[in-house]
């Protein structure tokens, strides 16, 4: 991606968001852009610039709000049992509406998709989401193309992700958008990640 400026990157924080979700992405930008020759700058950002309280009761503190982020080249928008409120509030879908006209590339984490297809960003679309949210995410906009099997979906401007640990899969391909493939395989070794499941 080809910027008149650094590489800003904001990933979206509410209450309710998955931990993986927001940190697991998080991880991976954050990484790379410690050695990325672009220099991208990764930040966290809350509505109102407060402390959120995550799914699972992590407590995070953003670096910004909403109202201060300024223009971002890419918004990382999480999942979480939070985003089903979000998905039924006007105000935030005008706002993510708003953000996505400004904003050239967006990138969902599981149940983050909903959001993105209550505020219309999925119509006709290919996407994909966590596992047991399809219906939900099919309720919300009909014309959404469904991909159940995908840990991530590139859609050129919009990228949608699977469910919670997909969300790293989907910030090394960012990475390799971004930069190169050899840049995200740096990342990827040097994060160690390298799933082989236990069980």
């Amino acid at each position: 991606m080809s910027t008149g400026s650094p590489l800003r990157i904001g990933v979206f924080v509410f209450d309710g968001a998955e931990e993986l979700d927001v940190v697991g992405p998080y991880d991976v930008l954050s990484s790379w852009a410690l050695h990325s020759p672009l220099r991208p700058e990764v930040l966290t950002f809350s509505s109102d610039g407060q402390g959120v309280r995550c799914a699972k009761g992590l407590c995070l503190v953003p670096d910004t709000s909403a109202h201060e982020v300024g223009p971002l080249h890419v918004l990382v928008y999480p999942g979480g049992q939070g985003t089903r409120a979000l998905a039924a509030d006007t105000h935030h879908l005008a706002w993510v509406r708003e953000v996505r006209a400004a904003t050239p590339l967006v990138a969902s984490v599981c149940t983050g998709a909903l959001v993105l297809a209550a505020a219309g960003l999925l119509a006709g679309r290919p996407a994909t989401t966590h596992w047991a949210a399809f219906d939900e995410l099919v309720a919300l906009d009909p014309s959404v193309l469904p991909d159940d099997e995908a840990r991530f979906v590139d859609d050129g401007d919009v990228v949608t992700s699977a469910g919670v640990s997909a969300g790293i899969d989907m910030a090394l391909h960012l990475v390799a958008r971004l930069e190169g493939v050899e840049a995200a395989r740096a990342v990827r070794r040097g994060i160690q990640y390298d799933p082989e499941p236990p069980v």
